[in-house]
């Protein structure tokens, strides 16, 4: 009678993907602006290319861990609570 209330694999599969598809999207968006922004300031100095690429792989770079760090709690919250 009460194996609906107690069952979590609905809850764990809306959590896990709740996790990995908000934490995906401040990093897509961040990637996203910081590209632009790169694009524009080579726009502006064109000899100031190595820097700014530089600049720009590094923030993309800590960007993603962000979404790495969502798919992980994805990743426990299915498989392990």
């Amino acid at each position: 009678m009460f194996d609906a209330i107690t069952d979590v694999a609905g809850p764990k599969a809306i959590g896990a993907a709740l996790a990995i598809g908000l934490g995906g999207l401040g990093p897509g968006l961040g990637i996203g602006l910081a590209v632009r922004g790169a694009m524009e300031a080579l726009g502006r100095n064109p000899e100031a290319a190595g820097d700014i690429r530089t600049t720009m792989i590094i923030g993309a770079a800590l960007a993603e861990a962000v979404a790495i760090y969502a798919f992980v709690i994805a990743i426990i919250i299915a498989f392990v609570v």
